[in-house]
């Protein structure tokens, strides 16, 4: 407890382009190796760049959604070492002029809320990816995604423990995938996440020596590696285990530890100097504002709305701000109430995020299917809801027939109609029913009168059971709390 670490963070996010930073090659994740290459992007030489006018646009939007000040300008500079993934032998970015500088965010963690404050944001081009065989010894490179655009978003060190950054992170998601600047998948890579970590004693003002741990892709790793060398650098200081260095290092998941990579290098290493292939962009602020008014509602607002507006759970609302595409859905299947009084949509709104952390959830989980491929139509999940508010369904059918819409187009009101699922105002024989449950159970029954609720339930259980659920359950309640006060 005498020490503090002290951590700034440099966020690598792919950007959601349907073509490179520099050439007209596919940035789809997933194609098969060295698929989406071209001599530009090869490294070819002679071959001249041409901007990817998207690409600023998503550095622009990231950087309003971060407070950055734009930059009036876009240029890139070539970062200059070797390494088998580069094709060229140097790395297009921005050092002189990056797109964002000067931004912050607000983040929450237990202790109470902080400020980030994000030191800039440039766009640059990312590199390959090295395959390695353990069976020969060998390593394969795959320029797939050699110019993918990307941006950096460098933080200044003001991060003390591994839950702030776990806040920030998934505060950078939920901004950036709403606005559509990436989906930050980090289990395809197009999100990761460097840690610079230094240790010093609590209440010095010097930075102690500062490692780098690289390309971490997931929230278990990140917390994992920070306590890790949080350790390490202080068992070094106290113990003299080891001389830090300034280095960079990786990251070992499986077994749990960090090792060095290669010296950390400084500005001076990489050569930098302007490229001068690739004229500068100018941005005006009229390009610039009208990017920052498509951007759509924010996750703080759409938090306050599914709160405030549809009374749903904070857990709930969390989890569907939190997911594009579970958010988007549940936005949509609610705007099919939108002409019903609010009191009712509110109801209708409860169901629909039932349906969809419950149900829909459940069974992506169970099937290990994809979310975006699976999803009904909102229409069809309204109309569902519906009949169950209704009381023409149970809940129980409910549920089997919304796992029938996740596996294929069906229509709802025929499956209901050849499965005999609908229930009726007026079952036929409900009371006969009910009069026979409480002659097989007459000891309990008696308990209602002395004052135990439980029972009605009970016997509600039973009665639709006995009725295979198409008794109103309303019709049930009320003839049976009728039948158990008479006797």
């Amino acid at each position: 407890m005498e020490y503090e670490v002290v951590m700034g963070l440099e966020v690598h996010i792919e950007l959601a382009t349907n073509s490179k930073l520099f050439c007209a090659c596919s940035a789809k994740f997933g194609a098969g190796p060295n698929e989406n290459v071209c001599p530009a992007c090869a490294g070819m030489p002679g071959m001249l760049p041409v901007v990817n006018k998207r690409a600023i646009e998503l550095g622009i939007i990231a950087s309003s959604l971060l407070n950055c000040k734009v930059s009036d300008r876009v240029v890139f500079d070539k970062k200059n070492y070797f390494y088998p993934d580069l094709s060229t032998g140097y790395q297009l970015t921005q050092l002189a002029a990056p797109i964002g500088t000067n931004g912050s965010v607000q983040i929450e963690t237990a202790a109470g809320k902080k400020t980030i404050t994000i030191k800039q944001i440039h766009i640059e081009e990312d590199a390959g990816k090295l395959v390695h065989d353990p069976r020969t010894g060998s390593s394969m490179v795959d320029y797939n995604r050699a110019s993918v655009p990307l941006i950096e978003i460098v933080s200044n060190p003001d991060f003390r423990n591994s839950d702030e950054v776990i806040a920030y992170l998934t505060k950078l998601q939920g901004l950036l995938t709403t606005a559509g600047v990436s989906d930050c998948k980090m289990q395809e890579g197009s999100m990761r996440c460097d840690v610079n970590l230094s240790v010093r004693k609590k209440g010095a003002t010097e930075y102690g020596v500062r490692t780098e741990v690289k390309n971490m892709s997931s929230f278990k790793a990140i917390a994992r590696a920070i306590a890790y060398e949080a350790e390490r650098h202080i068992d070094a200081i106290e113990h003299k285990t080891e001389v830090l260095v300034q280095e960079t290092r990786g990251w070992n998941d499986e077994d749990g530890f960090s090792f060095s990579m290669r010296s950390k290098e400084n500005a001076a290493d990489y050569r930098y100097f302007p490229y001068c292939d690739s004229l500068a962009v100018p941005v005006p602020a009229g390009w610039v504002e009208e990017l920052k008014n498509a951007i759509p509602e924010l996750p703080e607002e759409k938090m306050r709305q599914y709160l405030f507006r549809y009374n749903l759970p904070p857990g709930d609302s969390a989890i569907l701000v939190g997911n594009k595409v579970l958010s988007g859905y549940f936005d949509k299947t609610v705007q099919v109430f939108d002409n019903e009084k609010i009191e009712v949509i509110r109801v209708f709104a409860r169901e629909i995020a039932n349906f969809i952390l419950t149900d829909l959830l459940s069974f992506v989980k169970s099937e290990g299917l994809v979310l975006e491929k699976l999803i009904p139509k909102p229409q069809k999940l309204a109309h569902l809801i519906k009949l169950y508010k209704n009381n023409r369904i149970s809940r129980v059918t409910g549920r089997a027939v919304f796992l029938e819409m996740l596996k294929s187009d069906v229509d709802i009101d025929r499956y209901l109609t050849e499965n005999n699922l609908l229930q009726e105002a007026d079952f036929s024989g409900l009371d006969a029913i009910i009069a026979s449950l409480i002659d097989a159970h007459f000891p309990i029954a008696q308990e209602f009168k002395a004052g135990n609720e439980k029972v009605l339930q009970f016997f509600i259980g039973r009665i639709m059971k006995e009725t295979k659920g198409k008794a109103d359950p309303k019709a049930v309640k009320q003839k049976t709390e009728e039948a158990l006060n008479g006797l």
